[in-house]
């Protein structure tokens, strides 16, 4: 329909539309356009909601025939995250590599942070037992270090004092720049990959995935190098 026929949309048009012409819209969304059962689902509500309104504000339709659309299945994901034994490998293997990758992944596997929030720390953020990060909103929060987490900074910490760059970022790149986020991101699939992990469907949001699973699992998990403490809180 062209914004030009919108004009034959009036009351006797819509208290024509019956249950079979919305199931035939939805059918033409999923044969012809193979629209996914979560768009299609959309689709739904939205139906749902107008008719709604039709029939409770706007008073136009007495019976509401949308009440009776059936929404599709939707498929469940499965949602990967690493076991709390892949993590200690990959520690192991970045280990053995360079000092920031090592403090990275130590973070986001023990702190939960955001991709952007690990991007944008800055030096001074860091305290001996807390780290202060932006997330969204801007909105600031303190995080709790674990042995593990201030042993890999302090590491990292004494690198990273002995460059003189002009930035105060946290993690720079072999150009003194701070890293991006798609640099952070190659670092941890560098890492995946060379551990022998399958790095499909893994990413940086997933070790912050995996970090609020095994918080959840273990209770208190500080994932460190040679080996991890499991601690019930």
């Amino acid at each position: 329909m062209k914004y030009s026929d919108f004009h034959f949309v009036d009351t006797n048009f819509l208290r024509s539309i019956q249950l079979i012409d919305m199931y035939g819209f939805i059918a033409y969304h999923q044969d012809i356009l193979r629209s996914s059962a979560g768009t299609r689902c959309r689709k739904i509500v939205s139906i749902r909601q107008f008719w709604k309104y039709l029939k409770t504000k706007a008073n136009i339709i007495d019976n509401n025939i949308a009440e009776e659309l059936e929404t599709p299945k939707i498929p469940k994901k499965v949602v990967r995250y690493m076991t709390l034994e892949e993590c200690v490998r990959l520690l192991i293997e970045a280990s053995n590599s360079y000092t920031r990758d090592y403090c990275i992944l130590t973070i986001f596997l023990n702190c939960a942070l955001r991709l952007y929030e690990l991007a944008k720390l800055n030096m001074e953020q860091v305290e001996s037992d807390i780290m202060t990060v932006i997330g969204k909103g801007n909105k600031e929060r303190k995080i709790y270090l674990t042995p593990a987490v201030k042993q890999s900074i302090n590491k990292w910490m004494k690198i990273r004092r002995s460059i003189d760059v002009d930035t105060n970022a946290l993690f720079i790149s072999r150009n003194n720049r701070r890293l991006t986020t798609r640099s952070i991101q190659n670092v941890v699939k560098k890492h995946i990959v060379a551990v022998g992990i399958n790095p499909d469907g893994l990413s940086t949001h997933k070790l912050r995935h995996t970090s609020a699973t095994l918080m959840y699992k273990y209770g208190h998990v500080d994932i460190r190098y040679r080996k991890f403490s499991v601690m019930k809180v």
